[in-house]
């Protein structure tokens, strides 16, 4: 398994193309990711559904990357690359980067490997992941704003 996060330059030659800003598009991944989340605040934390909350987690974090690469004129087809992004435009959130790359190795092995993540992980983390999806949130809403 890689225990680095991919280099950016290569995200660009291999996975990353420019679009065109599709504003109604990122709106409508910011519609779908409050209702997931609205979804996944109903889910009660236990052994079982730990590892169900975080592949949620995953999912609307991943869409909120994706909204952000948008609304920089850019689409990434590579999962991966939606956190080298995050990395390279705020260099100074090595944090947040580190907890984003972390839960998307988290979500590949629950994806494939049928893992259980114990649910002290969940209670660990669901703060900051939630404090890096209200981060991602506030920095698009604010590119909304300007166009």
């Amino acid at each position: 398994m890689n225990t680095e996060l991919m280099n950016w330059e290569q995200c660009k030659e291999e996975f990353i193309r420019e679009v065109h800003v599709d504003y109604d598009k990122v709106r409508s991944i910011l519609k779908m990711c409050a209702v997931r989340l609205r979804v996944l605040e109903q889910i009660q934390l236990d052994d079982e559904t730990a590892s169900i909350i975080a592949e949620d987690y995953y999912e609307i974090v991943k869409e909120y990357l994706t909204a952000l690469m948008l609304t920089n004129g850019l689409k990434s087809s590579n999962h991966e690359c939606l956190v080298s992004f995050f990395n390279q435009k705020y260099s100074d959130k090595d944090y947040e980067v580190k907890l984003l790359y972390e839960l998307k190795k988290v979500r590949n092995r629950i994806s494939y490997e049928g893992f259980f993540v114990d649910k002290s992980y969940v209670q660990r983390n669901k703060l900051e992941w939630q404090h890096i999806i209200e981060l991602l949130d506030k920095e698009i809403k604010e590119k909304l704003k300007s166009n």
